[in-house]
């Protein structure tokens, strides 16, 4: 939420490459921008995957968890990520929620509840900026990617 609102006057604040995606394809976002956004999404990701392992001195992957199968987790990444995908275009992309100031809010407490309800799940990354340098640098390569 803090982040949010920190970058959202100067980035926009999308820090999830599926956002930024979502952000162009209703016109929010220029599409000239979407690989420089991704790229730097992913380069921050891996940035936070070192600092991550950096400071706990080991790596710290993002996997299902025990006992779970692929698909369920699968389905709980895309379900949760859609879900935040939905409240970003409804909150800080309308034009009806236009000048509110709510927007924070409502996205971290989305965040918050799908690390809650699907983390144990599905590992809780709902973002592949995050995930993905997460996990290879976990020593898992490409089994739980």
């Amino acid at each position: 939420m803090a982040m949010v609102y920190m970058g959202g006057h100067a980035s926009g604040a999308h820090y999830n490459p599926a956002i930024t995606l979502a952000l162009v394809m209703r016109g929010a976002a220029p599409v000239g921008d979407l690989v420089s956004y991704w790229a730097a999404q992913l380069v921050g990701g891996a940035g936070a995957a070192f600092v991550a392992q950096y400071i706990t001195g080991k790596p710290v992957p993002i996997h299902p968890g025990a006992g779970v199968a692929i698909v369920p987790a699968l389905l709980v990444e895309v379900l949760w990520t859609f879900a935040l995908t939905l409240v970003v275009l409804n909150v800080a992309t309308s034009r009806r929620t236009e000048g509110k100031g709510y927007y924070g809010l409502a996205i971290g407490f989305t965040v918050v509840s799908a690390a809650f309800a699907g983390g144990g799940i599905s590992g809780g990354a709902f973002n592949p900026a995050v995930g993905t340098p997460l996990t290879l640098a976990g020593g898992e390569g490409f089994s739980n990617l």
